[in-house]
């Protein structure tokens, strides 16, 4: 970990975002579209350059909160490690792909607004979890007592 190259993207999300099971843990995978921009003096405008597409995969925890925020051509900012893969595709061409492995993900806020909903403690999960179980079982009570008064 102490010589991976570490990069932060800014972009946009190019596709649904899936959510699979690898083992017993959650992963997400996604891709982002990069398009720089430059001015350029010569024509007084703004030109777009190449767009470079990248590979994500947030795992755990990250990967079920992208799958549940992150939605197509919404702008993110991704900050994780960054790996090469090469292949030969279908026409026999060798591609490189450009793959990142998240650390951090988020909406890029210069772009727009959202919302944030911290996700609960687990202990705050097992008190909801036993509290739905308490009234589901004083409801199975009332709803034996009224079958008894009914009979």
């Amino acid at each position: 970990m102490l010589n991976d190259t570490m990069v932060t993207l800014q972009g946009h999300v190019g596709g649904t975002v899936t959510l699979r099971q690898a083992g017993e843990t959650n992963v997400a995978n996604f891709r982002v579209a990069c398009t720089p921009r430059r001015f350029q003096r010569s024509t007084d405008e703004w030109v777009d350059g190449a767009t470079q597409w990248y590979s994500v995969s947030a795992w755990r925890h990250l990967g079920e909160h992208c799958a549940r925020s992150l939605a197509t051509g919404e702008p993110v900012i991704v900050h994780g490690r960054l790996s090469t893969s090469t292949y030969t595709n279908k026409d026999g061409v060798e591609v490189t792909g450009l793959e990142i492995e998240a650390l951090l993900v988020g909406h890029d806020l210069s772009r727009g607004i959202t919302s944030f909903s911290k996700r609960p403690s687990a202990a705050e999960l097992q008190a909801r979890a036993a509290a739905g179980a308490a009234a589901a079982g004083s409801g199975e009570q009332e709803a034996g007592a009224a079958g008894v008064v009914a009979a």
